[in-house]
């Protein structure tokens, strides 16, 4: 199968020229090991059954030999060898050369190294395939020229019909998908990682036995709340109707979620443009991918035809996963804005340099018009801020965007960006 192009491939170029190796983590299945390959000269495989065994011996003897091979060398599931990390680590150091080793493996199985790595072994977050990566979105509005020349765009028209929203919600963005050609079997894939999460995966994770239908609970409840700030309380009650849990046990499920890539909350911007007991902080609750939490409920795409509410929940989810793959090399970090008076905004993408975009996530056309003027309202409590504290100015806006699952994109006269889910890119 042909390889696609992925935006960790330029993050991860880059940081072979920075440091002298890379750690790619991200959930199962996001495509570490084939991304990892396309720019690596040699390759150790320690899940190969073949050479296993041999391989594990000398990782625990001898680990440096291991290093022995054209650079960037790749240690594919080194967490199996944890000596690794410590003789990469001591090789960096002896060698003073930059990109030298990249190392994958599974977010299933969490490492305790008795180095950080700092300054020598960086780490390189891959996110789940985006809609420009599967080539769903045509491309043709950049979000790195947006935020650069917001001036500059006029409209653009996406392709990208409400079905094939909801069908790419539905299946995800695991490569593993692309090479199946049945649409339906597709599907399995994100159904089978819900499978192995719940199942294996988040007690392999620290080695704590954990049980698989409290785990499908909490994503169940993850998915009915999802892209919504609900309470921990609210949460640990839903799973309550049917499970004898407490809080401190709910909290350490949640965890290991975290730490095998899949639970992916928003924190909360809090600005000082509201008095601070106006401002809610909650965390906006979210899945890796929306995937995720269709698998968790059951359900397939002929379910959205009755429920366009939960669609829009998932959509926003959709939407959060492309934009921070997007932002990525802009070092981009998406959070979200609420207050008691009901103002909000879906998202807030600060880049590293300052600038920072208020968006909002509509699926329709009839709800446009709503999101723009939360946006514009913001920017308006931002304005009226600095009037008030011309010493401590916050940064206006650079961007207001809706990002929509509509056709066609446009600039209004309020200097609120639309744009389509289907034609963005990086």
């Amino acid at each position: 199968m042909q390889y696609l192009p992925r935006i960790a491939d330029s993050l991860l170029a880059r940081k072979l020229q920075a440091f002298g190796a890379v750690n790619i983590t991200g959930p199962k299945g996001c495509g570490k090991t084939t991304t990892a390959r396309q720019q690596a000269r040699s390759v150790v495989e320690f899940q190969d059954e073949d050479t296993r065994e041999g391989l594990l011996q000398v990782a625990e003897t001898q680990p440096s030999r291991l290093l022995i091979g054209d650079n960037p060398r790749l240690l594919d599931e080194w967490q199996d060898a944890p000596k690794m990390w410590g003789a990469v680590r001591k090789s960096v150091d002896d060698r003073g050369e930059k990109g030298l080793y990249i190392l994958t493996g599974s977010s299933s199985t969490d490492v305790e190294t008795p180095h950080t790595g700092t300054l020598r072994i960086s780490t390189l977050q891959m996110l789940p395939m985006s809609l420009w990566e599967t080539r769903e979105s045509n491309g043709e509005v950049s979000l790195t020229d947006l935020f650069s020349h917001p001036g500059g765009f006029d409209g653009c028209h996406s392709d990208l019909t409400v079905d094939g929203i909801i069908y790419a919600i539905c299946r995800g963005g695991w490569p593993g998908t692309l090479s199946i050609d049945d649409v339906d079997i597709r599907l399995d894939i994100a159904r089978d990682l819900f499978w192995q999460t719940t199942h294996v995966d988040i007690s392999h994770v620290d080695s704590t036995r954990r049980s698989p239908q409290l785990a499908e609970a909490i994503l169940r409840s993850y998915a009915r709340n999802i892209c919504t700030p609900a309470k921990t309380g609210t949460m640990l009650a839903d799973v309550q109707a049917n499970h004898d849990v407490g809080e401190t046990a709910f909290r350490e499920y949640v965890s290991a979620l975290e730490k095998l890539g899949i639970v992916d909350d928003l924190p909360a911007w809090s600005p000082a443009i509201r008095s601070k007991t106006a401002i809610r902080t909650a965390r906006k609750r979210n899945l890796i991918d929306p995937s995720l939490a269709v698998a968790a409920l059951g359900i397939t795409p002929e379910y959205f035809n009755t429920d366009f509410k939960t669609l829009g929940f998932l959509f926003e989810s959709l939407c959060i996963r492309d934009l921070k793959a997007y932002s990525s090399e802009l070092g981009g970090q998406m959070s979200f804005y609420r207050d008691r008076y009901n103002l909000e905004a879906d998202g807030v993408l600060h880049l590293s340099d300052g600038r920072y975009a208020l968006i909002e996530f509509k699926l329709g056309s009839n709800e446009i018009e709503d999101g723009a003027a939360h946006l514009c309202k913001i920017e308006k409590l931002v304005r009226q801020h600095n009037e008030q504290e011309r010493q401590v100015p916050l940064r206006l806006p650079d961007l207001k965007l809706v990002v929509t699952g509509t056709e066609y994109g446009y600039k209004r006269d309020d200097g609120v960006i639309v744009v389509p889910i289907g034609c963005l890119a990086p």
